[in-house]
């Protein structure tokens, strides 16, 4: 028996090539090693959604969304040190103080009203939600994020615990390095960066998210030409859909 998915939201951080016409760059950060779930792993930044999450979207009509897109919001202030989803757009100070208080355990929603500032959901788009059923340490059911980042406003500041280190780098630059042994991804990060090269900017990959559903993907094995592989369903806006196992990198 499976145990219940924790639920979690995660941030695919978008921001403009120093080169025009370049294509857009990633946000992705090393889990540190020591780390039980995925250490080691290039991942997005993200995390389980808090019941103050919860708390903040106690007026949405869908408030499990509004949750999952506010814990993004907050992971992301937590992990690097970068907001995303709040209006006015805060200083680099008032960012760190949010980040200080969440360290110290204060609540999000007292930090929001004592900064003067509010929680702005739809400027996240839903990109893809992934609950895998193979369970080496706990189980997530994780929503992901697409949000823009100024380039002036996007120096990731890392905490030196949970988050070994932040990178912004291209989806195919992360792909190759992948492949050259250089960084760590698992199955549902490489099907989300293959998607991510589709895209020459921000509002284009905004536009394609939009144009599929976002449903709860759950990977299932398949046997095809003779090799059992590692597969996704096909009518969500991804380009590859099965991995042979033989290749598989999982949590």
């Amino acid at each position: 028996m499976l145990p219940e998915p924790i639920p979690a939201a995660g941030a695919i951080l978008m921001r403009d090539a120093a080169d025009a016409g370049s294509p857009p760059e990633i946000l992705m950060i090393e889990r540190g090693a020591s780390l039980t779930f995925l250490g080691g792993a290039m991942v997005f930044p993200g995390g389980r959604v808090d019941p103050d999450d919860h708390a903040l979207a106690r007026i949405a009509e869908d408030r499990e969304e509004a949750a999952a897109r506010i814990a993004a919001i907050r992971e992301t202030i937590e992990e690097v040190g970068l907001a995303i989803g709040l209006s006015p757009s805060p200083s680099p100070e008032a960012i760190a103080a949010l980040r200080d208080g969440l360290t110290r355990g204060r609540g999000f929603a007292t930090l929001l009203d004592e900064a003067g500032l509010r929680i702005a959901v739809k400027r996240l788009t839903p990109f893809t939600r992934w609950c895998p059923e193979y369970v080496p340490v706990r189980r997530f059911d994780a929503r992901f994020y697409l949000a823009a980042i100024p380039r002036d406003r996007s120096e990731p500041r890392i905490d030196g615990g949970e988050t070994a280190r932040a990178e912004w780098m291209t989806a195919r630059d992360a792909l190759d390095r992948a492949d050259r042994g250089e960084m760590r991804i698992i199955f549902p990060t490489r099907r989300t960066l293959e998607r991510l090269t589709l895209y020459p900017d921000y509002p284009a990959a905004v536009a394609d998210a939009e144009a599929w559903p976002v449903r709860r993907i759950t990977p299932f094995w398949e046997d095809r030409d003779g090799e059992r592989h590692l597969c996704i369903p096909d009518d969500l806006g991804f380009p590859v859909t099965a991995e042979p196992a033989s290749r598989v990198e999982r949590g």
